[in-house]
């Protein structure tokens, strides 16, 4: 099944190909089929999700995928979460997942609650007229470091530490990473929906 991907972020389509391999699914990035990036006016992930998957169906007459995620501090009333981003935009930086990172740990320099979690929501739509999208969220709960350790991942993996693991996500391998992320808790409840519903 080819699907198009509601992303043209190239570390997102990589993990989701890794992610859905074991049901021959086919990712293609929007961009590759000329579709341009959706509005995402809203403020819950799901939302946004919802609109990008609406937006690359209904472009491609494919089915399609989004994902909305973002990182959710506890401090902050979970924000920058939608923001993501574009967090470091707030503070007078480009936009870019150093910048977001560096802004991050500027913001948290006194902040002693240093718990946040990676949230990650998957839509999956037939076509852009699906009245039952299937829906899929992760959640991996950490704690933001002090400074950025490991040269794995992206986005804010090297400054989320898991207790569990006692290490970064950009201190993982890609398959630990993969089995133990947001997205990759997504990846795997959207795989069993995907074969339950469409199959």
């Amino acid at each position: 099944m080819k699907l198009v991907l509601a992303s043209n972020n190239a570390g997102k389509l990589a993990e989701l190909q890794q992610l859905f391999a074991p049901l021959s699914v086919q990712l293609v990035r929007q961009s590759e089929l000329g579709v341009s990036e959706a509005e995402e006016p809203f403020r819950t992930f799901v939302e946004n999700a919802l609109a990008k998957a609406r937006h690359a169906a209904a472009a491609t007459g494919l089915p399609a995928i989004a994902d909305d995620a973002g990182l959710c501090v506890n401090a902050f009333g979970g924000l920058p979460g939608v923001d993501t981003a574009y967090y470091a935009t707030q503070f007078g930086y480009d936009k870019g997942d150093a910048n977001n990172v560096r802004a991050l740990l500027e913001q948290m320099a006194t902040v002693d609650d240093r718990r946040a979690a990676l949230v990650s929501t998957l839509v999956a739509l037939r076509s852009a007229d699906d009245p039952e999208p299937l829906i899929a969220v992760g959640r991996a709960p950490g704690e933001i470091t002090r400074e950025p350790i490991g040269d794995n991942g992206f986005g804010f993996d090297p400054v989320m530490f898991l207790p569990a693991f006692g290490k970064t996500f950009a201190q993982l391998t890609p398959e630990l990473k993969n089995a133990n992320s947001h997205r990759g808790q997504a990846a795997r409840t959207m795989l069993a929906l995907m074969r339950e519903r469409w199959s």
